[in-house]
């Protein structure tokens, strides 16, 4: 290893904050040697935080109605061939009840940014989430809206809201996203959220169009500089209705050192294994956990609509991705070493609201 690169890991596993080199030569020494051991490291950080707990979420994804024409997403505005649909609030209110049933403490309601659910309707949907599971948290993750609007939502009851930078580079955002949007806006909209009190997640695809090793290390600066509560990251997989249906997709390799790279860098992050990674390798999950992963986020949406969010091709909702298979779930988890809670699992980062 070159002694930049030594430089980089211990400042990395000492809680030392890194710089643009350090970062880089991390990035560019990717090998299954680097990736084992910074996996080894991060496990260690994570279990001195969480010990052997895997948090668990009831994912509902309650509309795939977007007003945004983003380049890479499945349920993009110009989409046609989208077979589109909207969760009533009381089918919302079902799959929390079936989810609480089946021992989750945490719900999140994942849509595409759809003017239908404008702050009444919202509002009116995440109090009778809190009141009828007072015990429990509730994750938002609907993309941008304004400060005056998280507010409400967070005065309503909600706890957590996830939003990707998706990139923490202006001239790779602008060939992600359509003109209407805009990187300044969306940076805008974290800090917001951040001020207001929330658990506030941020995150980006590993493997994106255009993304090169000089922008990922932009996306660790701002991470490192913004200190989020929870980070989602995970491969960039193409969908054929997209202007990116024939490009690269994103690697496991790649995705599983920056889990690592992350969780030294936050010990005490919320940090989950995604669905993209169960996607690209059948346990990709699992690798997710052991590279310093510790939260999965099963589908508690209605069977028949699951299909229908698809953000990119062969999207994993079915078997082990839904949360009736939580058991098969919890045993996959306990085969690594880990064991399913049923905590809320708030940040250690944040004090808890109830």
């Amino acid at each position: 290893m070159s002694t930049t690169l030594t430089n980089s890991i211990d400042k990395l596993i000492t809680g030392v904050p890194l710089v643009r080199d350090e970062f880089a030569a991390l990035l560019n020494g990717n090998s299954e040697e680097l990736r084992r051991q910074l996996a080894a490291y991060a496990d260690a950080a994570r279990r001195r935080h969480f010990g052997d707990k895997v948090f668990i979420r009831g994912l509902i994804e309650f509309s795939n109605y977007c007003k945004n024409d983003c380049l890479y997403c499945g349920i993009r505005y110009s989409n046609q061939n989208a077979e589109r649909y909207r969760l009533t609030k009381e089918d919302i209110l079902l799959c929390c009840e079936e989810g609480y049933r089946l021992g989750f403490r945490t719900f999140v309601l994942q849509s595409g940014e759809d003017p239908y659910f404008d702050d009444k309707r919202m509002c009116d949907i995440v109090t009778a989430i809190r009141q009828c599971f007072p015990d429990c948290a509730i994750t938002l993750s609907m993309g941008e809206r304004s400060k005056d609007s998280y507010k409400r939502l967070f005065d309503a009851g909600a706890d957590r809201y996830l939003l990707r930078h998706e990139t923490a580079n202006e001239k790779h955002y602008r060939l992600l996203h359509p003109p209407t949007m805009s990187y300044h806006n969306r940076i805008e909209c974290l800090h917001n959220l951040k001020e207001i009190g929330y658990q506030t997640g941020c995150g980006f695809m590993v493997g994106s169009p255009y993304q090169t090793y000089d922008t990922l290390v932009e996306d660790l600066l701002f991470i490192q500089d913004f200190q989020p509560h929870m980070v989602g990251i995970g491969p960039f997989i193409s969908h054929r209705d997209t202007p990116f249906s024939d490009r690269e997709n994103g690697t496991l390799e790649d995705t599983l050192l920056l889990l690592s790279i992350l969780r030294l860098m936050l010990p005490s992050l919320l940090l989950p294994a995604t669905t993209a990674l169960g996607t690209i390798s059948p346990d990709g999950r699992e690798q997710g956990i052991l590279a310093g992963a510790n939260v999965v986020m099963p589908n508690l949406s209605p069977p028949e609509v699951r299909r229908q969010y698809s953000l990119y091709d062969n999207k994993l909702c079915t078997g082990d991705e839904s949360a009736q298979h939580i058991n098969d779930i919890t045993r996959r988890m306990a085969h690594i070493g880990f064991q399913i809670t049923t905590d809320r699992g708030d940040s250690p980062m944040i004090s808890n609201r109830i």
